[in-house]
């Protein structure tokens, strides 16, 4: 089970540079006291949550989510930032195992991303955050990916790059 921001796609910074825009855009950009770093491996959802707490913007979550998902697919259109060797290591993973990909981000950016290099023919099963109610660390990701699959969480693999994807596969039961 593959998770996407980090792992499939350079996406990290750039998620960062859509909610700095989108909250430049509706005002907040240079009195904002959140650190983007704190969220990486999180949902969008969490940032927007403690954004709302402290700032108390007159847009919802969901818009919020909406603008920041938007802006995220421009940039990702635009630039297509796979990560080099990722079709090849995927389309060889694929003839000998069954993939999926469990990712923090909303399905939206999840199915542009599928789209670069048509990576989604490779995978089984997809989970977004969309998908599940409690993001990472909780395990409900990987363990809904797992059912997809219709393997049991302990014969599962992730491959994941941030502390709370970490923490979610450990305690979904995968290695």
């Amino acid at each position: 089970i593959f998770d996407m921001d980090g792992v499939i796609v350079d996406s990290e910074s750039r998620h960062e540079r859509a909610f700095l825009e989108v909250m430049r855009e509706i005002g907040y950009g240079d009195t904002l006291d959140l650190r983007f770093a704190d969220y990486i491996g999180r949902s969008d959802h969490d940032l927007w949550v403690d954004f709302l707490a402290k700032h108390q913007p007159p847009q919802t979550i969901p818009e919020l989510l909406d603008l920041k998902g938007r802006r995220m697919i421009e940039i990702l259109r635009r630039e297509q930032p796979l990560f080099d060797a990722v079709p090849e290591l995927v389309e060889k993973l694929a003839a000998r195992y069954v993939l999926a990909l469990a990712s923090g981000s909303d399905r939206a950016v999840v199915e542009e991303v599928l789209k670069l290099k048509d990576l989604g023919r490779f995978f089984s099963a997809v989970v977004s955050s969309s998908d599940i109610q409690h993001g990472k660390p909780a395990p409900d990701i990987f363990l809904r990916t797992a059912e997809l699959l219709k393997v049991p969480p302990q014969n599962c693999c992730v491959i994941e790059d941030s502390k709370p994807g970490i923490a979610a596969g450990l305690a979904a039961g995968m290695e």
